[in-house]
């Protein structure tokens, strides 16, 4: 029964670093291609093939270490190169809003 539950935890953490190597690999392809060079990151064919080779690997053949690598890709581009291509687009999830706005409107340090 304990090897049974441990055997379903790893089905859902391979799980869990396939749905994130895909989620990635998606806002990889649908970022345009001059966004990474304004956000001066690696090309957009360098995230693909990296990207691309850690769903495969999460699908076809399960190496742990080599899942752990794509993870570790997937967590790089998802925190890094993600919102920087995301400033650098304009896709800063506001809408002609300053960095300063708060909830509440601008930020004018108490005056």
């Amino acid at each position: 029964m304990l090897l049974e539950a441990f055997g379903s935890i790893l089905q859902l953490l391979y799980l869990a670093m396939l749905v994130l190597a895909v989620v990635a690999l998606v806002f990889a392809v649908t970022a345009r291609e001059d966004a990474y060079r304004a956000a001066d990151k690696q090309k957009k064919s360098f995230w693909l093939i990296i990207l691309g080779i850690t769903v495969f690997v999460n699908l076809v053949i399960p190496i742990l270490f080599l899942q752990i690598a794509g993870v570790i890709a997937s967590i790089v581009f998802m925190v890094d190169v993600r919102p920087a291509i995301k400033a650098v687009s304009g896709g800063g999830g506001r809408r002609g809003g300053s960095s300063s706005d708060g909830p509440y409107g601008p930020y004018n340090g108490w005056r």
